[in-house]
């Protein structure tokens, strides 16, 4: 059948672990967009470095970042909605990572806020292409944050989510990636902002596909009429999908447009 909004998950889902972003997922993306779907990436990156993979596509639209935090016009570069906290909220988490050595970055919906630089961060920002602007301690931090980002090894992530009831504060955590986790505003996630973009467009849930990779992703994929789990995500993704695809490796993407439009 044809889907109204085909809802994509990023890095693990439409781009290879090398970030690259095929030609023939290109193909079939244009293809279903020709037939009317609109192709919306439902990412926790913010719209700096969304945007152009949606234009490598030869697409525009809307796009859903931060992990729900910001939806944001491609074409405007202006923010739909979003879910916004005060420095104030993350208080306890601002001060567990820095006394604890964890590195950490604040984002409006189009800019990205760090303290300190670490080779390991540097490398990490410049593989998914962010320019982040350093701030100093102690510095005023701007209105309108949408997400707290902690980055680290595995280890290091797997003891800062062990620790949450410490630094909580009342937000939510949410695992993005082996080496990343997201702090936002409670009940903000991937699956609530596609749920409000599909109102927005009269769109009934049957109309949605999603297809997402990891635990940031299952509210995604209940929120659709077609969930679908690629081939290299955790078990517990897989066992919330509707359908199961190959890996983002194997072009997972094509496969299930393939397979299901």
């Amino acid at each position: 059948m044809n889907y109204d909004i085909i809802a994509l998950d990023v890095d693990g889902t439409l781009l290879t672990d090398d970030h690259v972003l095929t030609k023939g997922t290109i193909e079939v993306l244009q293809q279903a967009a020709a037939r009317g779907a609109e192709i919306v990436l439902c990412t926790g990156r913010g719209p700096a470095i969304t945007i152009p993979i949606l234009e490598q596509m030869g697409l525009s639209g809307t796009i859903i970042t931060h992990n729900g935090g910001a939806t944001v016009d491609s074409a405007s570069r202006k923010v739909v909605s979003q879910f916004s906290f005060g420095l104030d909220e993350v208080a306890l988490c601002l001060n567990y990572c820095r006394e604890q050595g964890v590195h950490f970055d604040l984002n409006t919906a189009f800019d990205l806020y760090i303290e300190r630089y670490n080779e390991a961060a540097d490398t990490m920002y410049s593989q998914y292409g962010a320019s982040p602007i350093l701030l100093e301690q102690g510095t005023v931090y701007p209105e309108g944050l949408v997400k707290m980002c902690l980055f680290g090894t595995g280890e290091v992530i797997d003891t800062v989510e062990s620790h949450w009831e410490r630094w909580s504060g009342g937000m939510q955590f949410i695992r993005s990636g082996d080496y990343f986790i997201d702090v936002m505003q409670k009940d903000v996630h991937k699956g609530r902002a596609l749920e409000e973009l599909a109102r927005m467009r009269g769109i009934e849930r049957s109309r949605i596909m999603a297809i997402g990779n990891y635990y940031n992703d299952i509210g995604m994929l209940q929120a659709a009429g077609l969930g679908i789990a690629m081939d290299n995500s955790p078990d517990r993704v897989k066992a919330e999908a509707d359908a199961v695809t190959l890996s983002n490796n194997e072009e997972g993407v094509r496969h299930a447009l393939q397979t299901y439009l």
